[in-house]
């Protein structure tokens, strides 16, 4: 019994470990919304990587971070920040924008 738990036990921590190594990101990213508009508007990410993107929302208004291309959407409140999990990307370019702003926000995302 006490060899089947500890047997048990090392297969747990190696599931976790696992685990842990794919959830690792390759980089992050900021970009803030101010005056309704993306800052900055055009950031450069590395192919074939996972990233995480920080959308930090410095105005009083909530602005809705929307990508067809990544196939993203999500509110960020005013005053407040979201994360956006991106997979691997293939290189090329994807255009995103504020729902609300639509006029002024805009930004684009180059994987190279």
């Amino acid at each position: 019994m006490i060899r089947k738990a500890a047997l048990l036990a090392g297969v747990a921590v190696a599931l976790m470990a696992s685990t842990t190594a794919n959830m690792a990101w390759a980089a992050e990213y900021r970009v803030v919304i101010e005056n309704h508009r993306f800052e900055p508007a055009t950031i450069e990410m590395v192919a074939g990587e996972k990233h995480r993107l920080h959308v930090i929302n410095n105005d009083a208004t909530p602005e809705e971070f929307e990508s067809y291309e990544l196939n993203r959407e999500k509110i960020i409140a005013g005053r407040s920040t979201a994360v956006i999990f991106l997979p691997a990307l293939a290189a090329g370019s994807y255009p995103f924008f504020g729902e609300f702003n639509e006029e002024t926000a805009q930004g684009l995302i180059v994987v190279k």
